[in-house]
């Protein structure tokens, strides 16, 4: 695989992080729209701690949490289509393309010097917008919201009333069976109220006065007050305007393209909150694009063609410009940083991390009174692992009962809550105890998609364990993958297993398991996935300590033959290059011909034409080795109109004196 700009660890840590959902009034949202950002965008570019949390565990012992990051989101009442994804998954890439002049590895083996890409950025983007769009599930917790802040700003007539009015209705959202989407982690949601201060129209004194009567309320521990916008209107123009924002919302640019209204709160509909949830807007006090995901489609068709992808492409480009020339946080000054900076901090320390310290304290006591367990579930591990081995049937023996629900409250899913809890928090061998043993009754009740989420989480909670004190379980993962796949048939949950795994294996300098493991993967529901995983199989072929020179080149050809199908020409044509380095000049007439007219034909259409003339003269200089026959070059020679424009404007001259002789 091609070297990633995150070790492992960071970015499996990254790729699972505690989930905070934001419900501002409308108001809060205005003042945060002055700096064209939703409240969300606004805090994104803070929410990486920097400085080490402490935290204790069910055994009373202190736990140290070092570069912790939150994601806090708007509410979405409706998961993403896989159509809306695909098409985002497809932009994502496509707009990622290696930078001008960026210097290649040379990498030297036997006769081959190989200028090969040091990182594939493209893969990386794709990663992680493949992580971050998966929607929650009910076999695991992951994706589910630890928290709520409640945000609503100084200006209002009566903000205690207001904060009221967003707590019933988060409370709606969760626990009205009107709703399924988003998840939550417990029933009873930490609540975090926020109050919003405009600091160059607001009055500070009633700000302040306000704040006094929210910390009687809600508690000093349970609220803040943030104060934003302290720039001058008449700042100078040379001024800089510092602008951390850009390099989040560029990430994931169609996530960002809803409206700000789409979250918000009225102030004057919220008298309606509790209605029916089927009327219109003002029925509701939401704007109906609230019920609505930002990836949802306007049409319902789940596929895209090619010319579908090549409009959204450059739809996102054009977005993308747009983004980059729109200024952000321009009413904000570096103390207005500093001061969002220092609110998350303080809602981490103060709020969630006490609030997951005590919740996980719950679990372990509930799960020690329901199955009369002795001791807790931290205190048991060497007991768990030290014992004698149960042996386990294997996928093929067991029935298929990926469909099996559990009740909430059964004592199996507080065991996986309590799991996911402990890995968020990179508690991993707590995480990994509880992941161990809620796989053993998963499996005893042949519950296959439960069991295989929590096969895969625990191999990952072993790899992350401070130390090694154990091998990482790579057979855990197998045996994920194969669940997913063949059981359950979700190819998504088997993907992101497969971008797991491959990662720790290849951090163990294990290319060849991570290259078996990507191929495996590979599939024809999927050209992109499939094009992105042949591609690193490739690369993990190079890395390899002997260097499996051929079989990148073979594999750069497969991955460029799925890219072109998918409408990605330019990563096609770029692994068709990359692979006519091995060919060329070795002999291999047949396969270089064939690259030569791929490399000519994907140019053409990328209207690369210098590039184009020079692959097709290679072709029509050299003799062809194939039998007349089977000469594709000369036999379609004329159905070529790529060939013939080529030729005709750029070198007439050597057209028609191939076209003599």
């Amino acid at each position: 695989m091609a070297q990633c700009v995150q070790s492992v660890q960071e970015f499996i840590q990254d790729s699972f992080v505690p989930l905070v959902a934001a419900l501002c009034s409308e108001e809060a949202e205005r003042l945060t729209r002055r700096n064209n950002l939703s409240f969300a965008e606004l805090v994104r570019p803070f929410c990486r701690l920097t400085s080490e949390v402490h935290m204790r565990d069910p055994n009373n012992q202190l736990h140290i949490i070092k570069n912790l990051k939150i994601a806090v989101n708007n509410i979405i009442t409706h998961p993403p289509q896989p159509g809306a994804i695909r098409k985002l998954l497809h932009d994502v890439v496509s707009v990622s393309q290696p930078a001008e002049g960026l210097v290649a590895n040379v990498i030297t083996a036997g006769d081959y010097d190989l200028n090969i890409s040091a990182t594939t950025p493209w893969f990386e983007s794709y990663r992680e917008c493949f992580l971050q769009s998966m929607p929650a599930s009910d076999h695991e917790f992951l994706n589910h919201y630890v928290a709520c802040m409640l945000v609503v700003s100084s200006s209002e007539p009566d903000p205690v009333e207001q904060f009221l009015k967003l707590s019933q209705e988060q409370h709606r959202i969760q626990h009205s069976s009107e709703y399924s989407y988003p998840k939550w982690f417990i029933p009873n949601t930490l609540k975090y109220y926020v109050l919003l201060h405009d600091v160059s129209t607001g009055e500070e004194q009633r700000a302040d006065s306000i704040y006094e009567e929210m910390k009687q309320r809600y508690g000093t521990q349970g609220c803040y007050l943030l104060k934003i916008n302290s720039r001058v209107s008449n700042r100078g123009a040379d001024e800089q305007i510092p602008d951390p924002w850009s390099q989040y919302l560029q990430k994931n640019t169609i996530q960002n393209q809803d409206s700000y209204e789409d979250y918000t709160v009225s102030n004057k509909n919220t008298d309606h909150l509790i209605s029916d949830g089927t009327d219109s807007e003002i029925k509701d006090g939401l704007s109906n694009n609230f019920k609505t995901h930002p990836l949802q489609l306007d049409h319902p068709s789940g596929s895209l063609d090619s010319t579908d992808y090549m409009k959204a492409s450059t739809s996102l480009q054009d977005s993308k410009k747009s983004n980059s020339g729109t200024p952000h946080g321009a009413c904000l000054t570096l103390t207005d940083h500093d001061r969002i900076r220092q609110f998350i901090q303080e809602f981490t320390f103060r709020g969630l991390l006490p609030h997951i310290e005590k919740t996980i304290r719950q679990l372990n006591d509930q799960l020690i009174s329901r199955k009369g367990l002795s001791r807790s579930l931290f205190s048991a591990t060497k007991k768990w692992f030290s014992g004698s081995k149960v042996p386990e049937k294997s996928i093929n023996e067991l029935k298929n009962t990926s469909g099996l629900l559990y009740p909430p409250e059964a004592p199996e899913l507080q065991i996986r809550k309590m799991a996911d809890l402990c890995f968020l928090v990179q508690h991993y061998e707590l995480a990994y105890s509880c992941y161990h043993t809620a796989k053993k009754d998963f499996l005893n009740d042949q519950a296959m998609l439960y069991a295989a989420g929590a096969l895969e989480m625990a191999a990952v909670s072993a790899f992350l364990q401070p130390g090694a004190p154990r091998p990482y379980p790579a057979h855990y993962m197998e045996t994920a993958i194969q669940t997913y796949r063949d059981i359950c048939k979700n190819m998504v949950l088997a993907e992101r297993c497969v971008l797991l795994s491959a990662e720790i294996l290849k951090s163990q300098s294990k290319y060849s398991e991570a290259a078996a493991l990507l191929i495996r993967l590979t599939s024809e529901d999927s050209d992109l996935r499939s094009a992105l995983l042949l591609e690193q199989a490739a690369h993990c072929f190079i890395n390899m300590k002997s260097p499996m020179v051929r079989k990148f080149a073979f594999h750069m050809i497969l991955a460029g033959h799925r890219f072109s199908k998918a409408g990605q020409k330019k990563h096609a044509l770029r692994c068709y290059c990359q692979a006519m380095q091995v060919y060329k000049g070795k002999g291999w007439s047949l396969a270089e011909d064939h690259i030569n007219f791929t490399i000519g034909r994907q140019s053409f259409t990328l209207r690369q034409m210098d590039n184009a003339v020079s692959a097709f003269r290679h072709i029509l200089i050299n003799d062809s080795k194939q039998p007349p026959a089977h000469n594709f070059i000369t036999s379609n020679f004329l159905l070529n109109h790529e060939i013939i424009f080529c030729f005709i404007y750029f070198v007439p001259g050597l057209f028609f004196f191939f076209k003599s002789s």
